[in-house]
């Protein structure tokens, strides 16, 4: 499967496939929108090959509609395996029928990540706490990174919503960024790896970085067989980026699981699950 058997169409939809014994061994594979659609679907599509390789069943990416969840396609089987934040998996396992496979361990090679919240250099803003009374763009809306955390963090230091000017969801980490380095937002709360990125091409500055919590990864719609979920967790825990199939992806490193993965249990979001069920962040 190569860059050219998926639709980059504008509304981001299913590349079509066909119909008999052959779809029905199709994995559909769904993700949480980071950076351009295109971007995105070329660091997943050798990651994909790679899962075909292993597991011996063919996937294919699919982009979820713009009006769509990519929880609710998890969770409802429209894609049976999914890259997602930590939010979008607790959202997903409350519909049920989700279970978490593995989880990304970062450069550190720790199954954890943070948010960082950015400004302009040479901006006024040095710290959350002059964000009161600011523009905030925020990711999507359901992003773990792009909205939960920061909500947290903000919500720790006293600011909620109505102390912003203004807030907005800009859909994706870079585009959360690009509303910052275009002068439509004050700060922007994203991804740690794309943020400190772009800090080191000077583009922007990091004035706030979250604690960690647990970290993007892979789950699994529980429709699918045992020894297929088996299968693609063991592919998971082998998949060496740094190493043996290095050579195979395409900027790899900037994604939320650099190192690879470990494997995933439910309990691992447990803290998670109930400070966002306090704060009302769950759906």
């Amino acid at each position: 499967m190569g860059n050219s058997d998926i639709n980059l169409s504008e509304n981001y939809g299913l590349q079509t496939a066909g119909t008999g014994d052959e779809d029905r061994r199709l994995i559909h594979f769904g993700f949480d929108l980071r950076g351009t659609p295109d971007e995105d679907a070329r660091q997943y599509l050798p990651f994909l090959n790679y899962l075909e390789a292993k597991t011996g069943r063919r996937f294919v990416l699919r982009f979820t509609p713009k009006d769509g969840k990519l929880d609710e396609d998890l969770a409802n089987g429209v894609v049976e395996v999914a890259a997602v934040g930590a939010v979008s998996y607790l959202n997903a396992s409350q519909l049920g029928n989700v279970i978490p496979l593995a989880r990304g361990l970062n450069k550190q090679g720790k199954a954890v990540y943070k948010s960082v919240i950015v400004t302009l250099p040479g901006s006024a803003i040095h710290s959350i706490d002059d964000l009161r009374g600011k523009r905030m763009a925020f990711g999507g809306i359901d992003s773990t990174q792009g909205h939960i955390i920061p909500r947290l963090s903000l919500n720790a230091a006293g600011i909620h919503l109505d102390d912003l000017a203004t807030y907005v969801y800009t859909g994706s980490h870079r585009s959360c960024a690009n509303a910052v380095i275009d002068g439509i937002a004050d700060a922007c709360a994203m991804q740690d790896t794309l943020g400190e990125t772009l800090e080191s091409e000077g583009k922007v500055t990091i004035i706030f970085s979250s604690k960690n919590y647990p970290s993007s990864g892979i789950a699994a719609n529980t429709t699918l067989p045992k020894e297929i979920l088996d299968k693609i967790t063991a592919a998971l825990i082998d998949f060496d980026p740094t190493g043996a199939h290095a050579v195979e992806l395409y900027n790899w490193g900037r994604t939320e699981m650099p190192n690879g993965f470990i494997v995933a249990k439910d309990s691992d979001y447990k803290d998670m699950r109930a400070n966002l069920q306090k704060l009302g962040l769950l759906r």
